[in-house]
């Protein structure tokens, strides 16, 4: 390993000690800074192999505080793709599992948000339900989520 290669493990690991971080972003921070990109690539798949990185405890940790922040899958599932972490085909952890131990599941989460935001009334009118829906939409909860949580608070209009 030269010169080279250990400054940029050492700020990788710098880096690690603060917070966990996906690949990319660790990529991005270290060419930001100069480094050759082949050379990040190869530092960066040293240390997943001795797991001092990994993007699943990343996602997992990234999800967690997301979750508890009162975010939905669909805007869990998209910051984490920014990152450099998709959950498609072979996701790295159970999304649904870590909602479930977390908040009591996605519908528990959702309407623990809508509570906290809009209280236990009904909801008084349509132009009042779509302001609701597009703001737990933006949330990142699915159409069909918000539809059962507001079929039981709706009737009113």
């Amino acid at each position: 390993m030269d010169q080279a290669d250990a400054k940029i493990r050492t700020e990788c690991l710098r880096l690690l000690t603060g917070r966990e971080h996906s690949q990319k972003e660790l990529l991005q921070k270290l060419a930001g800074k100069g480094f050759a990109i082949e050379r990040i690539e190869s530092i960066l798949d040293e240390l997943a192999t001795e797991n001092w990185q990994s993007d699943a405890r990343y996602a997992e940790s990234y999800a967690r505080s997301r979750i508890l922040k009162g975010y939905g899958p669909a805007f869990i599932a998209y910051e984490l793709r920014q990152h450099g972490i998709d959950l498609g085909n072979t996701p790295l952890f159970d999304l649904e599992a870590l909602a479930e131990s977390v908040a009591g599941g996605w519908m528990a989460l959702l309407e623990q948000v809508y509570r906290r935001k809009y209280g236990d009334g009904p909801v008084p009118n349509r132009n009042e339900w779509a302001k609701r829906s597009r703001f737990l939409l933006q949330r990142g909860f699915t159409h069909a989520m918000i539809a059962d949580l507001l079929k039981n608070t709706s009737n009113t209009f």
